[in-house]
């Protein structure tokens, strides 16, 4: 809204050092704090006030501990394994065992056993819930009594919200809390909770193995029925297609199965035929040999059973003996000599002899040939016959082995339910183990858990400072308002020439007052700096005096106007003591109510005497319209005659205006201007022509800053010849609290040498 350039820093000043973002932060959080002290110092009682009322007023809790563990090595006494199979512990074994230890099962188990529904502190009595904070304006009809099975469910919530079950880190171990009123109630139930629980998981095991042996009982009863139906169709099936085993075993393993009689004769007759077929080929080697060996002059004797024929044997000697002879005669005697012939003739018989023998062998080798064909192919025949009997019989054997199969799977699963029914009915009659056990138990404790005082106590301080600190930024955030020089500064741009202090009478303040409440005390209001020169409203005012000193006007600037951004700021008081302190000092000073909508300052001072609208439309002169007020050398023009008047703006802006001031300029060093508000009317606007420099009143904690921003942007000419604001009205007890050296403390401590009272 603002297009302004702040103004530049005085020389010599060095520029703001860059401050870290995590410092600034603190230092704007401890201004917040700092300005709203009271505030934040009333949340932080009443957070600290609660605290110490609901330790007052809340009964002391205690907590007892007792650890159990979960024993991963079980006592196995029967060394057989489980019917239900043991799961291996575990991390989500545990977390287990801990959401069973909060099971309602083993709560109620607790309750009845201590019967905790009779405890005051789990079930209250019926009239203590009727009792209420307004229960003496509005009876409550009488409670009706509740029956065990709802005094157990609330004594169930009750029980629940004070147990706590945590596992010990990456233990076994498992710690059971109960807080309670009574510390041997808290202690008892502990250890009672921990005895309830082990109770139930061994019930659990003894009623899964009784549920697991009528089970199996029944099953067991369906696996005979079964086993016994497929076993009596193997036998049926057998019987209908002829079919016996010889009850030896084919195959090894899952597959074997039961050799049939047709099937071993089949083999047998098989080995029988590979031996006959080996006797007939032998035979005919045999024969093959003794008919090429006769085929011989001289039949060789190399024949097995020539070997062992004793005939044979003499007839070969017999015939070696003469052979020799005849060639020892024929050597001798010649070869056609009678010996010679003799003994030849001798040997052609014993030839003829050695034949026949040999004859009669091949006969017995082809009698053995043919006896060993016939027995082959008699053989031959039985096997062909037996394959073809086995062929037809294949397709009822595929069935059987089917049949065979199902009956044994049938036994085996009866078999095996059968074993696992004994050992149920073991388990079940057997002394039934837990895995936990209570290895520390609970004891009565000696302090309280809650509440614990320190605690409660810094969290109140906590809670209350974060409650504070957030109420205050958001009043901060929300205030939009001015209260410091800084805010003029940051905001608009310009120097913050003073903070004139509220002041304060027991007389009706003046700004906004008719003439028929002019008193003494009014036009003390508006000389302060004079009845008060040390005050901090004179030296407020003396500051701005000295700033229009220093930019120029004994020279040039010589009309300063004062204007506000809305009425009763307090423009006119300022602007009234700036001339009497001015006039005070002995300066050539006039003061002149150009306010011409409103003009307090001539109702204060000169009720219905003429002034500058009497000047300026020509009825008197400049001289005679100046009065000056009773016992100060200060002059003042007043408004004149402004009831009514529609156009206050162009008498402002008109060239008798203009003249008018620049009468005054010849004759007086300072020209203060009392000029109309910013935002309501146009009236300043227009006065650029004749004010050299302008100051504004800004009301401290009361006028927002868009306002002030939106006044000053529409009245740019205001804006360009400003000399500085001054924040009026400003309350220096909360103003130490924004900044400490416009406080109270600050100008008791230091000024008080001066003079100053408050």
């Amino acid at each position: 809204m603002l297009q302004i350039n702040k103004r530049a820093p005085l020389a010599g000043q060095d520029s703001p050092k860059v401050i870290e973002p995590l410092l600034d932060a603190v230092q704007s959080a401890t201004r917040i704090v700092r300005r709203q002290l009271p505030i934040v110092v009333v949340i932080m009682t009443c957070c600290v006030a609660l605290a110490v009322l609901y330790l007052v007023n809340t009964p002391p809790k205690f907590t007892a501990t007792g650890s159990m563990v979960i024993d991963t090595h079980k006592v196995q006494l029967l060394e057989k394994e489980s019917v239900l199979g043991d799961a291996q512990i575990d991390a989500s074994t545990v977390q287990t065992q801990v959401e069973m230890l909060k099971s309602d099962n083993v709560a109620l188990a607790v309750i009845k056993k201590l019967r905790l529904i009779d405890d005051p502190e789990f079930v209250p009595p019926a009239d203590e819930k009727s009792k209420g904070l307004f229960s003496f304006l509005f009876p409550a009809a009488p409670a009706k009594p509740l029956s065990e099975a709802e005094r157990e469910q609330i004594a169930l919530g009750a029980f629940g919200d004070r147990l706590t079950v945590t596992r010990e880190g990456l233990t076994y171990v498992i710690d059971v809390g109960f807080t309670s009123l009574n510390p041997e109630k808290s202690a008892l139930i502990v250890n009672t909770l921990v005895e309830a629980f082990v109770d139930d998981q061994m019930e659990a095991k003894y009623q899964a193995a009784r549920r697991a042996g009528v089970w199996l009982a029944d099953r067991i009863k369906e696996l005979r029925s079964q086993a016994a139906a497929a076993e009596h169709a193997v036998v049926d099936f057998k019987k209908k297609n002829n079919i016996v085993d010889t009850g030896a075993a084919v195959g090894g393993g899952a597959s074997a199965s039961r050799m049939l009689i047709n099937d071993q004769q089949l083999s047998e007759l098989n080995s029988q035929l590979i031996l006959s077929a080996a006797a007939t080929a032998e035979a005919k080697a045999r024969l093959e040999r003794i008919t090429a060996v006769m085929s011989q002059d001289i039949p060789d004797a190399s024949i097995t059973d020539a070997l062992k024929s004793e005939v044979i044997i003499k007839l070969r000697q017999q015939y070696l003996e003469l052979a020799q002879k005849e060639a020892i005669f024929s050597q001798r005697y010649g070869a056609n000599h009678l010996a010679t012939v003799n003994l030849r003739t001798q040997m052609q018989e014993i030839r003829h002899s050695i034949a026949d023998e040999m004859r009669k062998i091949a006969e017995g080798y082809k009698s053995d040939y043919e006896i060993a064909k016939t027995r082959e192919q008699s053989l031959r025949d039985s096997m062909a016959s037996a394959v073809t009997q086995s062929q037809t019989s294949g397709q009822a054997q595929v069935q059987l082995r089917e049949l065979t199969s199902s009956a044994d799977a049938a036994r085996t699963l009866y078999d095996s339910f059968l074993q696992r029914y004994m050992e149920a009915v073991q388990q079940k009659d057997a002394v039934p183990i837990s895995e936990t056990r209570l290895i520390s138990p609970a004891y009565p404790p000696m302090k309280k858990s809650s509440p614990k005082t320190l605690i409660t106590l810094l969290l109140a301080l906590a809670g209350g400072g974060v409650l504070s600190f957030g109420f205050a930024y958001l009043r901060e955030a929300s205030d939009g308002v001015f209260r410091t020089s800084d805010q003029i500064e940051d905001v608009l741009r310009v120097n913050c020439l003073a903070m004139a202090p509220a002041l304060k009478f027991s007389s009706p303040r003046g700004d906004s007052a008719g003439g028929d409440d002019k008193t003494l005390a009014g036009l003390e209001f508006l000389r302060n700096v004079v009845d008060a020169p040390f005050g901090r409203y004179a030296e407020a005012v003396r500051s701005v005096k000295i700033a229009a000193d220093l930019n120029g006007a004994l020279k040039s600037h010589k009309v300063i106007g004062l204007t506000s951004t809305l009425p009763n700021e307090g423009k006119s008081t300022l602007a009234a003591n700036l001339a009497h302190l001015i006039a005070d000092a002995g300066g050539n000073v006039i003061l002149v109510d150009a306010d011409l909508r409103s003009p307090s300052l001539s109702r204060w001072l000169t009720p219905d005497a003429p002034g500058l609208i009497d000047v300026v439309i020509g009825n008197i002169s400049i001289d005679a319209a100046v009065a000056t007020l009773p016992s100060t050398r200060l002059h003042f023009l007043a408004a004149g005659a402004t009831a009514k008047l529609p156009h206050t703006n162009e008498i402002l802006a008109s060239a008798a205006m203009k003249s008018l001031i620049d009468g005054l300029r010849a004759k007086y060093d300072y020209i203060i201007v009392d000029l109309s508000p910013v935002a309501p009317i146009v009236d300043v606007r227009t006065t650029g022509h004749i004010i050299d420099t302008y100051v504004y009143v800004i009301e401290w904690g009361k006028t927002k800053v868009d306002v002030v921003e939106r006044g000053l942007s529409e009245a740019q000419g205001v804006y360009d010849r400003l000399l500085g604001v001054v924040l009026n009205k400003v309350d220096m007890g909360a103003q130490s609290r924004y900044e400490r050296y416009h406080g109270n403390h600050y100008y008791r401590k230091y000024y008080s040498k001066y003079g100053y009272l408050e």
